[in-house]
Parts: C-alpha cells; sequence; structure tokens
C-alpha cells in the first residue's frame, strides 16, 4: 500500500485517507494551571500546520475522501469547554475541503468521554486491509487475518541527535515503520507543536504503547525535516 508523509501526517494517496496524529488542544490550558507563562500560540499553529499538508494534497492532484484523528485529541483528562471549543473550530476548517461525516474520530486515553463536539469516538477504524488504533490498548481487530498493515499515534516518537562532541543535542519528530505479529506498522508523531515527543533513542524503556519496546529497535526511523522526512536506518542503530 502506498503512503506519503506529509509533515506531521500520513496521506494514503489510492484512497484518499490523511492519518492525523495526537492533537492534545488545550496543552496552554494545563500548562498555565500549573503556572507557566506561554502565549498562546498552539493552536494557529496546529491550524496552519494543518491547512498546509491540505493544500500539499491538493497541489499533488489527490482527492480527499477521509480524514483521520489517531485520539488524544485534547489534552485534559476531564472536561475542558475550552478544548470542546477548539475542536469546534477545527472542525469547521476541515469543513470546508471534506463533509464532516467523512472524519473520522478516534477515543485516545486522554478522552473519557463517548464524544466531543458532537462527534462519536471510536476505539478503531477499519478500512479494507488498513485499521487505525490509538495504541495505547490493544484492538483485537487489528490484528485480523485480512489486516495488513496498522497506523497508529500515542508513543510521540521522537529522536535526538547530537554533535560528535555531546554539546549540542536537538529532539526531532519522526515516524516508526516495521513489522509487529505480522502486520505493517506505522508510528505517527504527536501533531502537537510545542512538544516534540519522547526520545526513543534514549528512553525506549518508557514505552507505553502495545509493541514492546524489543521490537521497536528494529523499526526504521523517518526523522521529519522542514521540507521533507529522512530515513534514519533501524532505531537499534542509533540508540544511545
Amino acid at each position: 500500500m502506498e503512503y506519503d508523509f506529509i509533515s506531521k501526517s500520513t496521506f494514503f494517496p489510492k484512497k484518499g485517507i490523511l492519518v492525523i496524529g495526537d492533537l492534545h488542544l488545550g496543552y496552554e490550558y494545563t500548562l498555565r494551571e500549573a503556572g507557566s507563562l506561554i502565549p498562546a500560540t498552539q493552536f494557529s499553529e496546529t491550524k496552519k500546520d494543518l491547512q498546509n499538508i491540505l493544500e500539499i494534497i491538493k497541489k499533488r492532484g489527490h482527492k480527499l475522501k477521509k480524514i483521520i484523528f489517531l485520539g488524544d485529541i485534547k489534552h485534559f483528562f476531564g472536561y475542558n469547554k475550552g478544548e470542546k471549543n477548539l475542536f469546534i473550530e477545527l472542525m469547521s476548517i476541515l469543513g470546508k475541503n471534506i463533509d464532516i461525516s467523512n472524519i473520522i474520530v478516534l477515543r485516545g486515553n486522554h478522552e473519557k468521554m463517548a464524544e466531543i463536539a458532537d462527534k462519536k469516538l471510536i476505539d478503531y477504524y477499519k478500512d479494507e486491509e488498513i485499521v487505525f488504533i490509538h495504541g495505547d490498548i490493544e484492538i483485537k481487530e487489528a490484528f485480523g487475518k485480512d489486516v495488513k498493515y496498522i497506523v497508529m499515534g500515542h508513543l510521540h516518537p521522537a529522536i535526538t541527535l547530537r554533535d560528535s562532541q555531546n554539546i549540542k543535542a536537538e529532539k526531532y519528530k519522526c515516524f516508526l515503520t516495521g513489522k509487529y505479529r505480522g502486520k505493517e506498522i506505522i508510528i505517527l508523531p504527536s501533531f502537537l507543536p510545542l512538544v516534540e515527543g519522547t526520545s526513543l533513542n534514549e528512553h525506549l524503556s518508557n514505552n507505553r504503547c502495545i509493541i514492546p519496546a524489543k521490537n521497536l529497535e528494529r523499526f526504521d526511523v523517518h526523522i521529519i525535516g522542514k521540507e521533507k522526512t529522512y530515513k534514519f536506518g533501524l532505531l537499534k542503530k542509533i540508540m544511545k
């Protein structure tokens, strides 16, 4: 199955499916409650990132048929009206590009409700040979015989690269691709601009997803750059 990495998203051209990882809308609210004075720019950047991705798909001549959010739409574990309003605004923007009925929203571990902004949350979504899940709990249907691909989020994969003298370090969001239990796995980074994610080449033992650390070591790393994605090879080869 052909797929492309477009910024922090994954797109399946033949199916017209765009996949977005963890948004964590309202992350700024949590930081402010903890006393951090952070400017309210995250949602504006999120909207800009999504609009850029939609524009790239359009320029490439592809038709967008579905958008799938992989869960953790919001950050606060409880109910926060501000997060709901952000999601409503986001859906309004996306509704100009695709019918709202073709936007699928999965339930992540940060969602404790049945729906958000009148959008029903589901545990997984299956499109022929592809299953989309959040990734915090194992979904039996994802490992069915007819499934070839599992697309997931939750892990927030990132990689830290250091110079030869170990003076300067930079963390980059990345995708992970590999095989697990006979399925091709694609793990998306978080879509949240502020936080790069978990540095897997330094903290793989803190793995929080359904795939064991020993299996993730054999996954390929695709680091997200400003203009394109760079394949860095197996995770185990760049581990600290």
